[in-house]
């Protein structure tokens, strides 16, 4: 899997998610329950993944949605 872009802003991560899945590609938003681990304070970054086979497809949707600063670079 790989990373397509890392942040804590929940409402980001959750229209990522959903653009995603309504195009058929399968996400994993790792380091989802960190908070839990550092008093919920929200500073620890989640990252969302893909299939290495799925990275392109996700970054053009992403980047057509008007996310493409939000992507990881390289």
């Amino acid at each position: 899997m790989l990373e397509l872009l890392r942040t804590n802003d929940l409402v980001l991560i959750s229209r990522v998610e959903a653009l995603l899945l309504d195009l058929g590609i399968g996400v994993f938003v790792a380091d989802e329950h960190m908070s839990a681990l550092e008093g919920s304070l929200g500073f620890l970054p989640r990252r969302i993944l893909v299939l290495d086979e799925d990275v392109e497809a996700a970054r053009a949707a992403l980047a057509e949605a008007g996310l493409g600063e939000e992507l990881k670079r390289g």
